[in-house]
Parts: structure tokens; C-alpha cells; sequence
């Protein structure tokens, strides 16, 4: 049951003149890919009271009143002289705007795009404010001289870190967080949430990797001993092995072999949010993205990376009837240097009509492109199905080009040891999971019992599997053990591919579990299964999980096998 604790605001000093504050939802904030594992999240606002008094991040409208309460308790908010912000987004105007209100002294400090998103977002041509470039520093007195490093990725151009020498404190906005919600403040057993901060990594930086190295490079001359994180727990005690892990997850991205390109712009924030489910699908499934927001990109660095990209996605709001005049600029580029022989997408966003998704489907189809997915059109905000399809239609995406790929390499039989390896016998099983309006399954054989006490058993999920969100640790789904003779039907069921979004379960007998995931009136037994923790190995995630109830459904029937013919063949 989701947590029913009401949203607060946490604070707590961190180091001298230096106070953390953090607003904590502890149910699921947001619809974004990055927030699917409903832990909840934190807001990190900070603030600085030295000779000069600053504020940095304060959060969206969701916490805006209970984030000015906590504040004006704590402090008379006519003294603060600056805010700076990491980055500027719809969601935080109106916090900002009431800030304004009650004290319009304030001088904003940002990066040279957040300027213009701030101006906008505030409706104001005329805010004070100081634009930071990267050389320019910030004296606050008492040591505090805040030094400025721009982090710019194509979802996020505006980002900008900010490190204060006196207390070595780096904060870092977006890099390093995670969304977890809860009492601690600092990273203390880190190991516990490495899961969650590879999820946030692979959901929000995957398909921004080479900007990610960048950003780390720019980073490393700051000699920080805590990253002040946007969410989450701040990074102390894992500091080191988190930026390696940093370092070592953008590698993996930037050296694949596959490229896909994702071309969008987003008015509202919708598009841009269909962007990160669809780059997660694709990224999941092994194949790197290069993402290119083209209102902030110059038409060679999109020209380039369309050149080298096995398939491209292209995503539009519809503003006015139109596609925007930089996703039209984009869209010529395409069908100027890309061959029709790459496989290609198309998605968007609209409040009312959706020409622009129109426009750029039609083109493409008019070169000859084929379509790796089919066009996604999505009217206002994207809910938790929406994204499910967003991200099951990338990770189709990615598969269709591995599997071209495949064909044109040549086949190599398999070895002797791929084919004793092969041999290994497992039960063939089907896992089933749901939560909320998210329902999946996957056949599986690579099954194993793994304790007594508890009851436990591992089971091998492939990364790009449709089913592998809902098989994070907390997570819970029944495992069917299938009957020989009885399992050739459900097996070629679930082993069909089926389109994004498309009802894994329709045609099949089923039943509702306790734990709410379906059970196949066919199988053999069924256990239902709760995720403890999860293993990284290689294409695969190795799960634990702990059976919480079971029944057998036929007493007379046999468990069937799968016999694989190699190691690398299912």
C-alpha cells in the first residue's frame, strides 16, 4: 500500500551558514519515466546565510506553500539577496512567482538559457538577474565565493552546478540524485539505493551520456566533498563510487554500437517527457541514444548525428496548427542527410489538433522510411500507460534494429561450451506483474531456487524486457510454473511479439493474485513473489525475490522444460 504521509518539509544545517531543506512527497510525484518506481522524491532547496544571504532551487508548485511556511519560520525572506537556480522549468513558477511577492528584492542567478526559460516562465523581461557563464564568481562573504560550472544536456540547457569552496559543497541539480523519499539525509549504506540511482541514471542521463562525460570532466576540478543532489539523499559517503559509476554507465552508452537519434522540441514539457519513456525503452534494450533538443542545436551537431545513426525518432508539440519552426529546420536536415534504408519514428504532444505529428509522419512516409513503431500521439499530459507504451515502443524500436544487424552479420554456430551450457535444465515458467494500470509478462526458464528461509527463488530478467519495471526490488508478481503438454499453447502465447501497450493477457485465462498480478488458469502451480534485490549481469538483470504465497493447481501434472540448444539462444 502506497504510503499516506502527508508532504514536509525537512530541514536540517549541513555545514556552516549552509541549510538543506527538503520538501518530501512520499507517494509518486510526478507521471515521468524517471519517477515509475513510485518510492516517491524529495525537492533539495538550499540556503547559504553568510554576509549575503542565498537561496538555491527552491521547488515546484507542488510544495510551494509549505516550502514559503518552512522558510519564513526560519528566516525573514525580505533578506534574501540572490536565488539561483540549477534550472528553470514551468513546474517551479509558481513557487518563484510567490516568492516574488513577498520579497521582490530578490536577484536571480542562472545560466545564460535559464535566463531566457526564466523570463519566460515569469512572464518578466525585466527580472534582476546575473547570468553566469562559468567564469564569473558569486562573494557572499565569510569565504563563501560560489564559483559556477554551465552543465548543459539536451533535456536540461540550461543546467548550471554551483560549488562553494568554503564548505566544499558541489550542487550538482540533477546529476546524482535518485527518488527516494525518506528520513535520511545523507547516503549512509549506500549500497542499499545503488538500484535507485542507476534507475535515475538510466532514465534521465542515458541519452544525454556524452553530455554526462562532459559534465564530469568540467566537475573534476572542484575538489567536493558533498554533492547537494536536487533529489533524493545527498551524496557523501558514496561520493567517489558514484561518480565513477557515473563515469563507467556513460562509457557503456558512448561506446555502443548502435546509435539511435531522438530529435525533438517540447513547448510544455509533455513532449519532452514522451522523449525520456521512449529513450529509456531504447537504452534498455542496448542501443545508446543520442538526444538533440533542436531548439538548442546547431543543424551540423544534428546533421552528425543523424549521419551516424542507425534509425532516428522524431517528436513535435503542435503549437498553433504548426510544428515549431526548429523541429521543421530538424525534419529538412533528416530528409536532406539520412538514407531511407534507416528506420524511423514519430511522436508528439498537442492540446487540440496534432498537426505537427501529422506533418512529419507524412513526409517520412513520402521518402520511403520505414517505421519502427507506430506513430504516437498523445493529447495533453502522458499518464502511466502512456509512458508504458512510450517506453515499450523504443525498446521495439532498438530489437528491430539489433535484429537487422543480426542478418546482416554472419551466423556463427554455436561452441561446444554454449551448447553444453545450453543444456542446463529449467523449469518453464511465466512471470506476471502489475501495479496500477501498468500490467506485463515475460515467458522464463532461467529459473532457480536460491534459499529455504525464506523461500526464495532468482530468475533472470533481460534488460529490454517489457516487464523488467516492474521487477525492481519492492516490486511483487507470480511466477507460473507451466504443465507439460498443456504449456505448447501459453508458451507460443507469450512468446509472440506484441505491439507497445498491447494487452499481454488478452485470450488467457486468469485469475487475480493477492498480490494483484495475474495467475494463468493453465499452469501448473503459481507463486507469488515479492523482489528483494536485483543484480546487474551483463543483458541481464539477476532478481531475488521471496515467495509469499503458492498453491499447485494441478497435483497430477508434470513441470515442464525447456532444453536450450546453446548459451545464446533462448
Amino acid at each position: 500500500m502506497p504510503d499516506t504521509k502527508p508532504r514536509d518539509v525537512q530541514v536540517l544545517p549541513i555545514a556552516t551558514d549552509t541549510t538543506v531543506m527538503r520538501s518530501r512527497s512520499w507517494a509518486r510525484l510526478r507521471f515521468e519515466i524517471e519517477y515509475a518506481l513510485a518510492k516517491g522524491t524529495t525537492a533539495n532547496s538550499y540556503l547559504i546565510q553568510a554576509d549575503k544571504i542565498v537561496l538555491i532551487d527552491p521547488p515546484g508548485e507542488t510544495f510551494t506553500q509549505i516550502y514559503l511556511d518552512a522558510l519564513q519560520q526560519r528566516i525573514d525572506v525580505t533578506a534574501i539577496d540572490y536565488v539561483i537556480l540549477g534550472h528553470i522549468n514551468p513546474n517551479r513558477a509558481a513557487t518563484l512567482k510567490a516568492l516574488l511577492e513577498i520579497a521582490p528584492q530578490i536577484t536571480f542567478v542562472c545560466s545564460n538559457p535559464g535566463a531566457i526559460n526564466l523570463r519566460g516562465a515569469l512572464e518578466n523581461p525585466d527580472l534582476p538577474m546575473i547570468v553566469m557563464r562559468g567564469e564569473e564568481t558569486l562573494d557572499l562573504g565569510k569565504g563563501h565565493n560560489l564559483q559556477f560550472i554551465p552543465t548543459p544536456n539536451p533535456r536540461y540547457a540550461d543546467e548550471l552546478c554551483t560549488y562553494d569552496p568554503q564548505t566544499e559543497i558541489l550542487y550538482t541539480d540533477k546529476l546524482f540524485g535518485a527518488h527516494i523519499c525518506g528520513d535520511q539525509v545523507l547516503d549512509e549504506g549506500w549500497e542499499i539505493i545503488n538500484e535507485d540511482r542507476r534507475y535515475y541514471y538510466d532514465c534521465l542521463m542515458a541519452p544525454h551520456a556524452r553530455q554526462v562525460e562532459t559534465a564530469l570532466d568540467k566537475l573534476a576540478d572542484f575538489p567536493a566533498r558533498l554533492y547537494a543532489t536536487g533529489h533524493g539523499p545527498l551524496v557523501r559517503y558514496g561520493l567517489i563510487e558514484l561518480t565513477k559509476a557515473y563515469r563507467q554507465w556513460s562509457q557503456q552508452q558512448t561506446s555502443a554500437d548502435l546509435t539511435v537519434a531522438l530529435i525533438y522540441a517540447s513547448a510544455y514539457g509533455n513532449t519532452a517527457t514522451l522523449a525520456q519513456a521512449i529513450a529509456r525503452g531504447i537504452t534498455k534494450a542496448g542501443v545508446a541514444v543520442e538526444s538533440i533538443n533542436c531548439e538548442f542545436t546547431e543543424p551540423e551537431e544534428i546533421r552528425a548525428a543523424v549521419e551516424k545513426s542507425a534509425g532516428f525518432v522524431m517528436g513535435s508539440p503542435t503549437l498553433g496548427g504548426h510544428a515549431p519552426t526548429p523541429v521543421q529546420t530538424a525534419l529538412g536536415i533528416v530528409l536532406s542527410t539520412g538514407t531511407n534504408n534507416k528506420l524511423a519514428g514519430v511522436f508528439g504532444s498537442f492540446g487540440w489538433s496534432g498537426e505537427a505529428v501529422d506533418l512529419i509522419e507524412s513526409r517520412l512516409k513520402d521518402a520511403g522510411y520505414r517505421f519502427g513503431f507506430d506513430t504516437i500521439r498523445v493529447k495533453f499530459k502522458p499518464d502511466d500507460a502512456t509512458l508504458q507504451l512510450c517506453e515499450e515502443a523504443g525498446t521495439d524500436f532498438a530489437q528491430a534494429l539489433k535484429k537487422a544487424k543480426k542478418v546482416r552479420s554472419q551466423s556463427i554456430p554455436a561452441t561446444n561450451v554454449e551448447q553444453a551450457v545450453g543444456r542446463i535444465v529449467g523449469s518453464l515458467c511465466v512471470l506476471t506483474a502489475k501495479q496500477e494500470d501498468r500490467a506485463s509478462a515475460m515467458l522464463a526458464s532461467w529459473v532457480a531456487q536460491a534459499s529455504f528461509n525464506p523461500p526464495g527463488l532468482t530468475i533472470a530478467v533481460a534488460k529490454e524486457r517489457a516487464v523488467e519495471p516492474l521487477t525492481h526490488s519492492g516490486n511483487e508478481f507470480v511466477l507460473n510454473i507451466l504443465k507439460e503438454g498443456s504449456h505448447i499453447g501459453l508458451m507460443k502465447h507469450f512468446l509472440k511479439p506484441f505491439g507497445p501497450g498491447e494487452d499481454r493477457f488478452a485470450g488467457v485465462a486468469i485469475e487475480e493474485s493477492t498480490n494483484g498480478s495475474p495467475i494463468l488458469a493453465d499452469a501448473l502451480a503459481y507463486l507469488e513473489c515479492k523482489v528483494q534485490h536485483r543484480m546487474e549481469s551483463g543483458d541481464h538483470w539477476l532478481v531475488y525475490a521471496t515467495v509469499e504465497n503458492g498453491k499447485v493447481l494441478n497435483q497430477d501434472g508434470v513441470t515442464a522444460v525447456h532444453y536450450r540448444k546453446s548459451a545464446t539462444h533462448y
